[in-house]
C-alpha cells in the first residue's frame, strides 16, 4: 500500500512540475499567441555605433517617454553588453493599422529641443549610431534593397534584400542634420490553424521599420493626435541645427502583412548572411589544408621516431650511437623541472579551464540552445562555466604542480585562482572607468561588478582549491627517465631555434586554419551583428586543437634533436605563437574595416583585444603544451636506457 501511495505523489508533484513550466516559459523560447487588438508592446534596447563602440540606453537621447518608465530584469549578459531593455509610449495593437500617429501626447504644441539636446542628438547623428527596438523579442530591422551584379534583364525583375539592425538615428547631408522623426512600423504576422468555433490567433514573424525625417509643418497634426503625411516627393527633412532649440513632432505609423514565416523560422531573416558559401568554402580549404599538412608531418615525425628508436636500441652499436647527437642524449634531463613551476601550472590551469568552457559553449550552442533570440545567454552561460570549470583547471594544475616537485600547494592553488582572472579583472575595471566617464549603457554597473567578485571569489577559488587538492595528492605523472644530479652543458643553438622564430613558424598553421572564421568573428563584436554559425565554429575548434597539437610536436622533436632539453616554458610560449597573428589581423581589422577615430573607443578596442589575445594564447599553448607533454613521454617510454 505504501507503495502506491509513493507512486501517487510521484505522480502529483509531476502533474504540478507540468503545470508550472505550462505556465512559466523562458522569454524568446516559447511563442505567444495574439487576437485581433491584442497590444503588442514596442520596447527599446539601446542606441549603438560602430564608430564609437559605446552603448547608450534609449532615454539618454529626449525621445518621447511613456508616463511610467519600467525597465526589464536582465540577465548578466545583457548588462555586460549594455541592453537597457525598457519601455516605450508606442501603442501598437495586432492587425490594428494606423496611418499617421503623434507619439507625443501634444499635436498643436511640438516637442521643443534645447540647444544642449539639439547638440548632442547632432553628435549622435554624426557619430552614425543606430537604435534598436523590440517587439514581441524581435529586434527591428531596416530593409535594404540592391541590384545584384546580374544580367540586365534579370535585374529588372529581381532585387536583393538584405537587412540591418535597428535603423539610423538620422543623417547628415553636407554639414546639416536631419533626425528621423516618423518610424513607419511594418509588422508581419503568421495566421494559427485554429478549429471554425475559436476566434484567429495571431504570431508576429517580422519586425521592419522605414524610417524618415519630416518637417514640422508637412505633418499635420489635429485634435485627436492623428497626423497626415506629406506626398514623398514634395517635404523637406527634419533639419536639428545645433546652435539652436528645435521643434518637431515625433510621429509614428503600423502597417500589418500577412506572413507565411512560420514562427519557428522567424530569425532567419535576421541572420541570412550572403557568405555561407565563403564559409564552407573557407572550412573546406582549413580542414584539407590541415589535414594534408598533419598527414605529411605524422609520416615525416613516425618515419623518424622509428629510425630513431631502431639506431637507439641496437644493443651493439650503443658506444657509436652515444658519441652521436640526438634527442636520446638529453634523456637525463628532458624531465628537469624548469623555473617558476608555480607560475607555468597556474597558467596551464587556467587555459585547462577556458578550453573546458569554450568547449562546452560551442558545443551547447552548436545544439541551438544559445540562439540571439535568448539576449545575453550566450555571455552568462560562458561566465557561469568558466567559474564552474575552476575544478578541473585546479586539478590539472595542481597534479602537473606535484610533478615539478613542487611543495607549496596552497600558494599554487592561490596563484591559479588569481593570476589569470586578477589580470582580466584589473583590465576590464581599467576600460570601465572610461566607459563610466563617457556615461555609457556599456559600463557594467557597481552591483554587478560586485556580484562578479562574488562569484569569483565565492564559487570560482573554493573550486580551484578543491580541484588543486585533489590533483596536488594524486600519484604525479609518471615519467619513464631519471633525472640526473648534474644539468647537461646545452650546446650553441642555431638562430633558427630562437624562441621568436619558433612562435613565428608555429603560429601560421592554427591561424590559417581559423582566420576565416575570426572575420565573421570580430563583425559580431565590433559591427553589432548576429553570430550564429557555431556548427562552423565547432568544426574550426577541433581543427585548431589538431594543428596546435601537431605543430607542437614537431617544435619540440627539433628542440630535443638540438640538444636544448628546456623544453617547457619554451613548448607553451610557441605553441601560443597564433596569438601573435590574432594580434596582427585585429590591429589589421582596425586599420581596414573600422572608422574608430577617437582615443576612447581606440583604447576599448585595444584592450579588449589584448584579453582576447592573452585568453587566445594560453588556450592554444595549453593544447599545445599537453600534446608536447605526452609525446616526450611516449618517445623516451620507447628506447631502452641503461
Amino acid at each position: 500500500f505504501s507503495f502506491f501511495q509513493e507512486r501517487l505523489r510521484y505522480m502529483l508533484v509531476l502533474l504540478l512540475l507540468l503545470h508550472v513550466t505550462d505556465s512559466f516559459y523562458v522569454p524568446g523560447v516559447a511563442p505567444i499567441n495574439f487576437h485581433r487588438n491584442d497590444p503588442v508592446e514596442i520596447k527599446a534596447v539601446k542606441l549603438t555605433s560602430s564608430r564609437t563602440q559605446l552603448p547608450y540606453e534609449y532615454y539618454s537621447l529626449p525621445f518621447c517617454q511613456p508616463s511610467k518608465i519600467t525597465y526589464k530584469a536582465e540577465n548578466l549578459g545583457e548588462v555586460l553588453r549594455g541592453d537597457r531593455i525598457v519601455n516605450t509610449p508606442f501603442q501598437v495593437s495586432m492587425n490594428v493599422e494606423k496611418k499617421c500617429e503623434v507619439l507625443c501626447n501634444f499635436p498643436n504644441k511640438p516637442v521643443i529641443l534645447t540647444v544642449e539636446q539639439s547638440k548632442l542628438i547632432a553628435e549622435r547623428i554624426r557619430e552614425d549610431y543606430y537604435v534598436h527596438l523590440i517587439a514581441d523579442n524581435l529586434p527591428v530591422a531596416t530593409r535594404l534593397e540592391f541590384y545584384s551584379n546580374r544580367e540586365e534583364e534579370e535585374k529588372k525583375k529581381e532585387k536583393d534584400v538584405q537587412f540591418e539592425h535597428g535603423y539610423r538615428l538620422g543623417f547628415m547631408d553636407g554639414n546639416k542634420f536631419y533626425l528621423h522623426n516618423h518610424l513607419s512600423f511594418i509588422l508581419y504576422y503568421h495566421r494559427e490553424d485554429v478549429e471554425e468555433s475559436q476566434e484567429h490567433t495571431y504570431r508576429v514573424v517580422r519586425f521592419e521599420v522605414i524610417p524618415q525625417s519630416i518637417k514640422l509643418e508637412d505633418l499635420k497634426a489635429d485634435e485627436k493626435s492623428m497626423c497626415t503625411l506629406p506626398e514623398a516627393t514634395g517635404s523637406a527633412p527634419q533639419e536639428i541645427d545645433p546652435t539652436k532649440e528645435n521643434q518637431l513632432l515625433f510621429t509614428y505609423s503600423v502597417h500589418w502583412e500577412e506572413s507565411d514565416i512560420k514562427w519557428a523560422s522567424r530569425w532567419d531573416t535576421y541572420l541570412t548572411m550572403s557568405d555561407v558559401q565563403i564559409h564552407w568554402f573557407s572550412i573546406i580549404n582549413s580542414v584539407v589544408v590541415v589535414f594534408f599538412l598533419s598527414g605529411i608531418l605524422s609520416m615525416i615525425i613516425i618515419r623518424t621516431l622509428r629510425k630513431d628508436i631502431a639506431n637507439y636500441n641496437k644493443e651493439d652499436d650503443i658506444e657509436d650511437t652515444m658519441e652521436e647527437s640526438g634527442w636520446k642524449l638529453v634523456h637525463g634531463d628532458v624531465f628537469r623541472p624548469p623555473q617558476y613551476p608555480m607560475i607555468l601550472s597556474s597558467l596551464l590551469g587556467s587555459g585547462i579551464q577556458l578550453f573546458c568552457m569554450i568547449l562546452i559553449v560551442i558545443f551547447v550552442a552548436m545544439l541551438g540552445m544559445l540562439s540571439p533570440s535568448s539576449r545575453g545567454a550566450l555571455m552568462t552561460t560562458a561566465c557561469f562555466l568558466f567559474m564552474f570549470m575552476g575544478v578541473f583547471g585546479g586539478f590539472f594544475a595542481g597534479r602537473l604542480y606535484r610533478t615539478l616537485k613542487g611543495h607549496r600547494w596552497k600558494k599554487g592553488a592561490f596563484c591559479t585562482a588569481t593570476l589569470y582572472p586578477g589580470v582580466v579583472f584589473g583590465i576590464c575595471f581599467v576600460l570601465n572607468c572610461f566607459i563610466w566617464g563617457k556615461h555609457s549603457s556599456g559600463a557594467v554597473p557597481f552591483p554587478t561588478m560586485v556580484a562578479l567578485l562574488c562569484m569569483w571569489f565565492g564559487i570560482s577559488l573554493p573550486l580551484v582549491y578543491l580541484g588543486y587538492y585533489f590533483g596536488f595528492r594524486k600519484q604525479p605523472y609518471d615519467n619513464p627517465v631519471r633525472t640526473n644530479q648534474i644539468p647537461r652543458q646545452i650546446p650553441e643553438q642555431r638562430w633558427y631555434m630562437n624562441k621568436f622564430v619558433g612562435i613565428l613558424m608555429a603560429g601560421i598553421l592554427p591561424f590559417g586554419a581559423m582566420f576565416i572564421e575570426l572575420f565573421f568573428i570580430f563583425s559580431a563584436i565590433w559591427e553589432n551583428q548576429f553570430y550564429y554559425l557555431f556548427g562552423f565554429l565547432f568544426l574550426v575548434f577541433i581543427i585548431l586543437v589538431v594543428s596546435c597539437s601537431q605543430i607542437s610536436i614537431v617544435m619540440v622533436y627539433f628542440q630535443l634533436c638540438a640538444e636544448d632539453y628546456r623544453w617547457w616554458w619554451r613548448t607553451f610560449l610557441v605553441s601560443g605563437g597564433s596569438a601573435f597573428y590574432v594580434l596582427i589581423y585585429a590591429v589589421f581589422y582596425f586599420v581596414n574595416k573600422l572608422d574608430i577615430v577617437e582615443f576612447i573607443p581606440s583604447l576599448l578596442y585595444f584592450g579588449y583585444t589584448a584579453l582576447m589575445v592573452l585568453s587566445f594564447w594560453l588556450l592554444t599553448g595549453t593544447i599545445g603544451f599537453y600534446a608536447a607533454y605526452m609525446f616526450v613521454r611516449k618517445i623516451y617510454a620507447a628506447v631502452k636506457i641503461d
